[in-house]
């Protein structure tokens, strides 16, 4: 039976994330979250992801400060998160008393919503993340990361939403990041999952391929509860399906969102200046902004497109993109078919840009592929060729067990490492992720206190603030 379809506004992270490399500034955001949670949307996803490694490593943010003052400015809708499990945010597993305490402080710091997936679609790596969040009460939206491959089809994806559903799943998404979906696909693929779990059923797809409005189209007469929207200046390209005029097409249909159309284009308008800003400095690159019909074939989502034209710009080899392009399904068809999202997708990039630049396949191999090889991420979809295995880690020990299993708790190491830099208790967390970057942010943020204090001292009289 057709009902109202929900919408989870993506502006505040994955569309800033995919089309200008996560760059927007926490003071760029906080003036329209007000109008923002005024809309009614199922929830705003405006933390996780990318947005913490960018807030530390290019805009001296802590990131705990931004989602802090977002949260109080979004006083009525749910706020959201993307947390890649036992990887939290950064690039490597990370032991279960660091995954706890991450998830504890981000609930406690005002995540409602945690949208946990694994590069690998490997449930083991989920398990620490939902149980942790199961724990603090919040709302476990566990996931399935859509691709295509030989071993990947519908009835696969369901089993593994069922078996998401019965570790604690309270909703399951479908995150197509590639924008593989395509619209029959997406209906088949919803109806299927909507007969086999209780749970609703949300769906993430991304413009790259052009196929993304269509899709959520059949989705919705599928059943899907909840999709994922950007607003137009944030929307299309490498991002997500434009929140506007989504709203505008099921206006008067059993699946109308209910969402104010005006309020919507008055948001729009403030974003319009921030896109033109971002075209100007370059962040926004022509590359992600078109329909490119290849990601069909290569599989590039599009925060991977963009990192891709930032490693070979950075090379001076941007001539060699469509070679690399044509690098990366074969890279990934090695390393046994991982759906192409982070951790994995910056891993099977890297090592098509390697193998591309250096003129020979795995002459240089990047340590996270030799980590992908070992199984230190978790199973691979498929087995990799024994051949492949020994070009790229020799005879080395393999694992086989939980990742996380062969790593002993860190914490209390990693807060001694860390502790003349603690101010507040998330900083262990902060270090934890990204070691030295945080360490470097953890240095500019005493500097621009000292710099203030030093503002404050009445030279003359020789007295200091309080």
């Amino acid at each position: 039976m057709a009902k109202p379809v929900e919408i989870t506004e993506t502006v505040l992270r994955d569309a800033h994330q995919s089309l200008i490399a996560t760059r927007m500034t926490t003071d760029e955001i906080l003036p329209i979250v007000e109008k923002l949670d005024q809309i009614g949307y199922h929830s705003l996803e405006a933390w996780g992801g990318a947005t913490f490694d960018a807030c530390l490593r290019f805009l001296n943010e802590d990131p705990w400060e931004r989602l802090r003052k977002i949260k109080d400015k979004a006083k009525n809708t749910p706020i959201q998160m993307l947390f890649r499990g036992q990887n939290i945010l950064g690039y490597r597993h990370y032991a279960d008393d660091v995954v706890e305490y991450f998830v504890q402080k981000s609930i406690a710091n005002g995540v409602d919503i945690l949208r946990i997936f694994d590069a690998l679609n490997d449930p083991r790596n989920l398990e620490c993340a939902i149980n942790a969040c199961k724990k603090e009460k919040g709302h476990v939206q566990a996931t399935v990361c859509y691709t295509i491959s030989p071993v990947h089809d519908i009835e696969s994806f369901t089993k593994l939403a069922k078996q998401l559903e019965d570790m604690g799943a309270d909703s399951i998404c479908i995150k197509d990041m590639a924008g593989l979906l395509l619209p029959y696909t997406a209906y088949d693929l919803v109806k299927a999952m909507k007969a086999t779990v209780k749970v609703p059923i949300q769906l993430h797809t991304h413009y790259t391929s052009g196929e993304a409005s269509m899709v959520y189209l059949k989705a919705i007469e599928a059943g899907v509860d909840v999709i994922d929207c950007a607003m137009s200046p944030m929307a299309m390209g490498t991002s997500q399906p434009p929140t506007e005029p989504i709203v505008a097409a099921l206006q008067g249909t059993p699946y109308d969102t209910g969402y104010d159309l005006d309020k919507l284009v008055e948001i729009s308008e403030y974003f319009k200046p921030l896109r033109e800003k971002y075209i100007e400095s370059g962040l926004m690159n022509a590359k992600v902004m078109g329909v490119d019909v290849n990601t069909l074939k290569y599989q590039v989502p599009g925060g991977m497109l963009s990192n891709l034209v930032s490693q070979l710009k950075q090379q001076g080899r941007e001539d060699a993109f469509d070679e690399v392009l044509k690098e990366v399904p074969r890279v990934r068809e090695d390393l046994g078919y991982p759906p192409l999202v982070t951790p994995s997708s910056q891993i099977v990039g890297t090592q098509a840009v390697l193998n591309v630049l250096m003129g020979e396949r795995y002459k240089m191999i990047s340590k996270e592929t030799k980590g992908i090889v070992r199984g230190e991420y978790g199973k691979c979809p498929v087995d990799i060729k024994p051949e492949i295995v020994e070009k790229i880690i020799g005879d080395e020990e393999r694992i086989t067990c939980r990742p996380a299993d062969k790593i002993e708790n860190e914490l209390d190491k990693l807060t001694k490492e860390c502790a003349e830099w603690i101010e507040q208790p998330e900083d262990v967390l902060s270090y934890a992720l990204f070691g030295q970057v945080a360490v470097k942010f953890f240095e500019y943020r005493r500097a621009q206190k000292y710099k203030i204090d030093a503002d404050l001292v009445d030279m003359e009289n020789k007295t200091y603030p309080v």
